[in-house]
């Protein structure tokens, strides 16, 4: 055990709440600092150096949002904005990733892009 838990401990036995307290608060700096770095060099690297970051288990205490779930309704709202997003996203992609996500689309959601790139097709010849 480091020396700042085993403080915390013996304040904690002797009574010393506001002592084990502080000691608790400077414990969890530490080590939210130690995690905030670890992710700043995994940015720097995804970054600078081209580095892909490794694929995780999501852990049940951080939930991940369905974005693709969106109703109908809602994408109609959002109109144009989210059009031009996703476009510039797709830019970024190499052409190996795309073939990957083509490859692990189903045959609605292939038609549906089909059905999309025609009618692009169609309003950039007029």
């Amino acid at each position: 055990m480091s020396e700042a838990v085993q403080d915390m401990i013996q304040n904690a036995l002797d009574q010393d709440y506001n002592n084990a307290n502080k000691v608790f608060g400077d414990i969890m700096t530490i080590k939210m600092n130690d995690l905030l770095d670890q992710e700043q060099t995994k940015l720097a690297d995804a970054i600078y150096n081209g580095v892909q970051p490794d694929e995780e288990e999501p852990d049940d205490s951080q939930l991940e949002l369905d974005l693709e779930a969106e109703s109908e309704s809602e994408e109609g709202e959002q109109g144009e904005e989210e059009t031009d997003e996703v476009e510039e996203d797709e830019d970024d992609l190499t052409d190996e990733e795309l073939d990957d996500m083509i490859d692990n689309m189903s045959d609605e959601e292939l038609a549906e892009l089909d059905a999309e790139i025609d009618a692009e097709e169609e309003n950039s010849s007029e």
